[in-house]
């Protein structure tokens, strides 16, 4: 935890409050203490109010509607993945043994609340200012890369749908179009040997993910359960 704290240059007073940041209610149930979920509740406010202000100042041309709208792209679950992701958040996951087995390190859901919670650490045992060490380092800068994919990861969406269930995923490249400079990829994402979604793009990331999105889409038109 004081690699974190040294990451962002944060000198907490309370460290326990450091701690409960990291901490996920199965580590909670299982050691009779308190989990992340209360901090959590205050980081969506602290982050909600922190990314207002970054894009009222931001686009003075914008209205109320285009504001929440942004405001909206860049806390979603899918965005604070992302955020989380950045900075390894869930290295330092506080997790319980039957969690940490069945893949919760790597839970989409985890790191977006436990960077939640991490705001609301920060605000708690320092204030609003403080606050600006990890939106300045991590946030603004994903977020002035204005993606294309708005945050949202197929992929880890994708694979946390079906690893519950212990079925096998596999991304095939099945095409390379155009020359070497200039070349499209064409990516089949297969589970169990059934193919489940086709996609393209100028990257085989991209197509992966344009793949992933096809079959969640799919998964959702048919309505399967796992």
């Amino acid at each position: 935890m004081k690699e974190l704290e040294k990451y962002f240059d944060l000198n907490f007073s309370n460290q326990d409050l450091l701690k409960k940041a990291l901490i996920h209610s199965s580590y909670a149930n299982e050691h009779n203490c308190e989990s992340n979920e209360r901090l959590e509740f205050i980081g969506d406010a602290v982050l909600d109010l922190l990314m207002g202000n970054y894009l009222y100042e931001k686009y003075p041309q914008f209205d109320e509607g285009n504001l929440t709208k942004q405001r909206a792209k860049n806390v979603c679950e899918s965005a604070l993945v992302e955020y989380a992701k950045k900075c390894q958040l869930n290295k330092y996951l506080l997790l319980g043994k039957g969690e940490e087995k069945s893949g919760g390190r790597n839970r989409v859901a985890l790191q977006a609340d436990a960077f939640e919670a991490l705001i609301g650490a920060v605000y708690m045992d320092k204030g609003l200012n403080e606050c600006y060490k990890i939106f300045d380092k991590i946030v603004i800068p994903l977020v002035e890369e204005e993606r294309e994919d708005n945050f949202v990861d197929y992929k880890s969406y994708l694979q946390e749908l079906v690893q519950s269930d212990k079925r096998s995923l596999e991304y095939r490249i099945v095409n390379e179009i155009g020359p070497s400079h200039n070349k499209t990829f064409v990516t089949r994402v297969y589970m169990d040997q059934i193919l489940m979604g086709e996609g393209s793009g100028k990257t085989k990331k991209e197509a992966e993910q344009n793949a992933a999105e096809m079959a969640l889409k799919k998964l959702a038109i048919r309505s399967m359960k796992f």
